[in-house]
């Protein structure tokens, strides 16, 4: 076995100035979906339109999220479907739960 040498200088490595763009202009994507999804929080009334907004909305951030920071936009794209389309039953499933869920209470009552 041959011992390694133990390195104690730190190797810099210059600033990717192109991957510092891309996670501010992610971030201000981020940032402006967030907002107007507060904006509407306010000034919507309550309704079916509202939360088919929020949960398109935050369909969308998720997506966003894991296509940049999970880099699954450069994936293959039966690995990003693998992944999307089980998210969306999930959100209909939590959907049908509540509808299913609020339709029994109703009837015991």
């Amino acid at each position: 076995m041959a011992l390694q040498e133990n390195k104690s200088a730190l190797e810099v490595i210059p600033r990717d100035s192109e991957k510092i763009k891309k996670i501010w202009k992610t971030a201000g994507i981020l940032l402006a979906i967030t907002l107007v999804e507060f904006v509407m929080a306010f000034t919507m009334e309550r309704g079916l339109l509202l939360y088919f907004l929020f949960i398109a909305l935050t369909v969308w951030k998720a997506k966003y999220i894991m296509m940049e920071f999970m880099h699954l936009g450069e994936e293959a794209k039966p690995l990003f479907y693998s992944i999307i389309v089980p998210l969306i039953f999930l959100v209909w499933l939590v959907i049908a739960l509540v509808k299913e869920g609020s339709d029994i209470f109703l009837m015991r009552w």
